[in-house]
């Protein structure tokens, strides 16, 4: 059974920010070829397994779940870039 989240631990909640900024890193890695390819998958699949489960959550505020929503499609959109390069 899933614990909802506890309001007063919502500030401890990485801002879609963070994700943003490692999606684009990994982009960058990518174009640079500074990061082999199955690296950059295994990250971004790690990013996308904790985004989907964040949004989730039934709990989490509708203002939090829009912007890691954003962050997931921008997720799946370098993904699906990296998926031609293989």
């Amino acid at each position: 059974m899933k614990t909802p989240i506890d309001p007063s631990k919502l500030d401890d909640l990485p801002a879609k920010d963070y994700f943003i900024e490692a999606i684009s890193h990994v982009d960058t890695a990518v174009k640079t070829s500074s990061i082999a390819v199955g690296a950059a998958k295994g990250i971004l699949y790690s990013i996308i397994e904790t985004l989907g489960t964040m949004i989730g959550d039934p709990d989490l505020p509708n203002h939090l779940r829009s912007g890691y929503e954003g962050a997931l499609e921008l997720a799946h959109e370098l993904q699906a870039k990296i998926d031609h390069l293989s």
